[in-house]
């Protein structure tokens, strides 16, 4: 065996996910908001400017294989650390070799961080000079919120991209691609794969490709051929690779349960609710998809007649997400009684709709009362309007009235409090606040 099979092998023993990574942006899936044709993301990758960065998303939405297509485009050195693993010593010998290639080469360094939000203050201290130097441009990647997760001197530096999770279609086509593929794909296993089954791992896998891809991978490679070779994988095959059963409706009736699971949460039903939400995950749905419209409606059908609902809401997705399934239905099915059994109020929808519909409507460029503007600016009288301006706190009770609305919508009310739950606090402020106003 020769060094040519060896390497053959090695790459023939890679997942299917790795093997079909794509190696440049017209391969990439998904991600048009990112990396479109136009895109601020693309032109910097094209032109080789990419400033440091941070990649945010889901797993299996594509964050390395975009920081390794900058890597094979990139003019510069190309240095990959994971931060679970990586210390101080390792942070200082990228930035010290950067600075060298920088100096004799006039080679710029690109870090790729994995995990960039398991980095500690310390870590994170010993590479932020060379950021702000350009010594190094970062290229990190998280699954975590870097705004709440990571040290927020590292991300003031850096322009964090948001990832989505991948549509079924974009799932489907990388699927199929990857069943025709003979050199990288199972092309050579003349898989023959249903379209139910087909459907059903791009649905469950919620949006993680790599997650689709392996279960793909399994299920060919399972699945013993036929007699004229071909492999023909089935819903059951399926449903076993990827541990999901499909779902056991239509399509009909799949929309039908979603919509009584919504409209039994805004009248206040919890057993209709919490039926038609086990009904909806027995039958294959994606428990966060039920998650997701339940963090809506906290705010959408309760609002602020309880402002603890959508806390409620989101922890429960929360816990869903890092808990998986099935033990996080069981804070998710306290959230669904919480938020049926709070006050309920449309309030805010209304409100939010009435601000919007006038934010189209209404031009007044400059509308913005003088006395609430930004008189930083040369040219301004930023005495006289700073004098116009009355300081809340300068009153009793923290409030005193003056107009804050542009003229052309000074009368305007958008939010109504109701008698209902918080918002009858709110209302009763409200008074209050005329009362303290009548005082000053």
């Amino acid at each position: 065996m020769d060094l040519f099979d060896l390497n053959g092998n090695e790459e023939s023993a890679k997942p299917l996910a790795e093997r079909m990574r794509a190696n440049n942006l017209n391969e990439f899936i998904g991600q048009r908001h990112i990396v479109a044709e136009g895109s601020l993301l693309r032109r910097a990758i094209s032109l080789d400017r990419l400033g440091s960065c941070i990649f945010w998303g889901p797993p299996g939405t594509g964050k390395t294989t975009l920081a390794n297509i900058i890597a094979s485009t990139t003019h510069g050195r190309f240095v990959k650390l994971n931060a679970v693993q990586s210390g101080v010593a390792d942070v200082k010998k990228a930035v010290e070799q950067a600075r060298s290639d920088l100096k004799m080469y006039n080679k710029r360094t690109y870090l790729m961080l994995d995990e960039c939000h398991r980095f500690n203050k310390t870590q994170s201290d010993s590479l932020l000079p060379a950021i702000e130097q350009g010594t190094v441009i970062l290229i990190g990647s998280t699954t975590e919120n870097p705004y709440a997760s990571m040290t927020p001197a590292i991300v003031s530096r850096c322009r964090v991209f948001e990832f989505k999770r991948l549509s079924e279609e974009d799932i489907k086509y990388a699927l199929t691609r990857a069943l025709v593929d003979k050199r990288k794909g199972l092309g050579a296993y003349k898989a023959d794969i249903h379209e139910d089954a087909l459907n059903h791992i791009a649905r469950v896998a919620g949006g993680d490709l790599r997650t689709a891809y392996n279960a793909l991978e399994l299920a060919v490679l399972t699945t013993p051929p036929q007699a004229d070779g071909t492999v023909k994988v089935t819903l059951a095959d399926a449903e076993q690779s990827i541990q999901r059963k499909a779902m056991s409706y239509n399509g009909d009736a799949y929309y039908d349960y979603l919509s009584a699971f919504c409209k039994s949460l805004r009248g206040s039903d919890p057993d209709a609710a919490l039926y038609y939400a086990m009904r909806l995950t027995e039958g294959g749905c994606d428990p966060m998809l039920i998650a997701r419209r339940l963090v809506i409606h906290s705010s959408e059908d309760v609002g602020m007649a309880d402002p603890n609902a959508l806390v409620v809401a989101t922890s429960a997705m929360y816990a869903l997400e890092k808990t998986g399934y099935p033990e996080g239905l069981i804070p998710l099915s306290a959230a669904i009684i919480y938020v049926c059994e709070a006050p309920k109020s449309n309030a805010v929808i209304k409100a939010m709709s009435a601000a919007a519909k006038d934010a189209r409507e209404v031009r007044d460029d400059d509308g913005v009362p003088p006395y609430l503007k930004d008189n930083s600016f040369s040219g301004r009288d930023g005495k006289a309007n700073s004098a116009a301006y009355k300081y809340p706190h300068d009153y009793a009770g923290g409030y005193v009235e003056q107009q804050y609305l542009p003229d052309k919508l000074k009368d305007r009310v958008y939010y109504t409090p109701t008698d209902y739950g918080f918002e009858k606090t709110v209302k009763q402020r409200r008074t209050e606040r005329k009362k303290i106003n009548n005082e000053n």
